[in-house]
Parts: structure tokens; sequence; C-alpha cells
């Protein structure tokens, strides 16, 4: 299945998950209907200079934030770290939040994936 831009469904949320300003989610791939993986999320965060997610946790899941574009300032269950084009992180059940500590558009791929039933 192929799928262009102009057919990603896109939102705005303000001060996600108690962050700053707005992040624009477009959603690659919707997890009813087109996708039959545990992928509960597989989407492009856009997030503007000073903007970002705040502190929350994903019990049963891990997500994954893989940096496209811009600076991330991320907290990784109490660790901060600066991450830029290339770099990834993956959490679970710890907090994490993300932000844009740069002035260019922060771009980031983000997947969340449901745990294997071991």
């Amino acid at each position: 299945m192929i799928k262009k831009p102009e057919a990603f469904r896109s939102e705005v949320r303000e001060n996600m998950r108690g962050g700053q300003g707005s992040v624009r989610i477009e959603h690659l791939w919707e997890p009813a209907g087109e996708m039959k993986s545990a992928n509960r999320m597989v989407s492009k965060l856009i997030i503007g200079p000073g903007c970002g997610i705040g502190p929350h946790r994903h019990d049963g899941e891990d997500e994954i934030f893989y940096i496209l574009n811009g600076t991330a300032e991320v907290d990784d269950n109490g660790v901060t770290t600066i991450l830029g084009a290339g770099d990834t992180i993956l959490t679970g059940n710890a907090s994490h939040s993300i932000k844009n500590a740069g002035e260019d558009t922060l771009e980031v791929l983000a997947i969340i994936s449901t745990h294997k039933n071991d």
C-alpha cells in the first residue's frame, strides 16, 4: 500500500500532555483499517521552537522517537539528553518527554507499539 502526504490525517494538539505550545501530528498509518500490526501510532510529529510534549508514560507499550530534523531535548526517566537528526530513543514504562530545543522546526517519527504477550 502506498500513501502520499496529502492523504495523511493531520491534527494539532495544544499543550500535549502538559507540554508547551502546539504539536502537529501527521498520522502516516492508521491502526484501524490500514495496519494489522500491534502499532498504535505511526506518525510524524512537527514541533515548533519552544514547544513540546510533557512527561508521560506508556504502560504496556513502547514508544520510539526518531529525530528526522532539528534539535530535541528528551527526558528519559529523569535523564535529560539533547538529540539531533539520526538519533533515536526507545521508551516504555518509564516517564519521558520531548521538546524542541532549537530554532528550527523539530520533526520526529513517532511509533507506539503494544508489548507482545510472552
